[in-house]
């Protein structure tokens, strides 16, 4: 519920049917034969008992009435979404807009998300998806959400829990915790220019002795300047961090991300083919269209463009970057001649 879910070619990303749901009957468990039938898990009928144990769970938990109102959300679903129940409980998982997906054309949005399933069809649904974080950043996650029944076996609502999935690794944390002075990024905790820049002269090397392809991406936040004038520094690096982390959780393992410049990026993904890139940069451009931060009461984001170049035999690390700029101008000025008068955080 609330969740930014969309689903990817391949086995990393998608969603299937639960084989089927599982009840319990614990006065007809084995483990209870030896309690008196009288006294037989009574505690455990108190109903202030048994919602103090699902609020104490770790995992996201929520609960969803057929009005698709968010009626119950545990500890664990306040730590992983940054929301507390205050915020949540009572609204719509349909129009929350921190919570749930405001792209057009996003497949969960409908009656096609888990939780909708899961009502309609009486049977467990399973999904890999992405929650979008109260502070701006989104999180992959892995949902199950289970229809619940009153006792005459109608469906009332649903059940949905969401636990984080590990983001792909950073550049940094593959040198055993053994990072020079100026190799972290202060603001994004990603890898710095230096850093990153001398990852591409490996990787480039590489792919000149081994003809192993990989691609770069680049991708500015347009009018940073302005957005820190207007709002003040700290803002302009919260933001920052959110790009960042948005990033990290698309990259796969093998892929690498840095800091290039104030208000630049640079991925590099390795064993990428030409072909592939677009479709990379697109997934990425969905990704970050709804990032922003929560600043005095409102949300506030950036445009953004995201320009590519996959390396070619002769290649140096700055004809490389060469094209990757002058594909990212491109994709800049597209933007600015295409942009909406009314703004917002979009990509191209």
């Amino acid at each position: 519920m609330s969740l930014r879910k969309r689903t990817f070619s391949g086995s990393r990303r998608g969603f299937h049917h639960t084989p089927s749901e599982v009840s319990v009957d614990f006065a007809d468990h084995p483990n209870s034969q030896g309690f008196p039938s009288t006294t037989r898990m009574s505690s455990f009928h108190d109903a202030d008992i048994c919602c103090s144990i699902l609020e104490s769970l770790p995992t996201g938990l929520g609960v969803i009435d057929m009005q698709k109102k968010i009626v119950f959300w545990s500890d664990g679903a306040e730590r992983i979404s940054g929301r507390l129940r205050h915020e949540v409980i009572g609204r719509s998982c349909v129009s929350e807009t921190l919570l749930h997906c405001d792209q057009p054309g996003c497949e969960f949005c409908n009656e096609d998300c888990p939780v909708a399933r899961a009502m309609k069809t009486s049977h467990p649904i399973e999904a890999i998806g992405f929650l979008h974080h109260r502070t701006g950043y989104e999180i992959p996650v892995r949902i199950r959400a289970v229809p619940v029944h009153n006792q005459h076996g109608s469906i009332i609502g649903a059940v949905e829990t969401f636990e984080e999935l590990k983001p792909a690794a950073s550049v940094l944390d593959r040198h055993d915790g053994l990072q020079p002075p100026g190799c972290i990024d202060e603001v994004t905790n990603v890898a710095s220019h230096p850093l990153i820049r001398s990852h591409l002269r490996e990787t480039l090397a590489t792919f000149v002795e081994l003809q192993i392809p990989f691609g770069v991406l680049l991708l500015r936040l347009e009018g940073l300047q302005h957005f820190r004038a207007s709002l003040g520094p700290e803002a302009g690096s919260s933001l920052l961090r959110v790009v960042a982390r948005s990033l990290e959780s698309t990259l796969w393992t093998t892929d690498l991300i840095g800091r290039w410049s104030d208000d630049q990026f640079l991925v590099i993904l390795n064993a990428c083919r030409e072909q592939a890139l677009p479709a990379v940069r697109e997934r990425i451009r969905h990704m970050l269209s709804g990032d922003g931060i929560e600043w005095w009461g409102e949300r506030r984001s950036l445009p953004f463009s995201i320009g590519h170049a996959s390396a070619q035999p002769g290649d140096t690390v700055d004809s490389l970057l060469d094209r990757a700029q002058k594909s990212l101008d491109t994709a800049s000025a597209w933007r600015t001649h295409t942009a909406s008068p009314s703004g917002g955080s979009s990509g191209s």
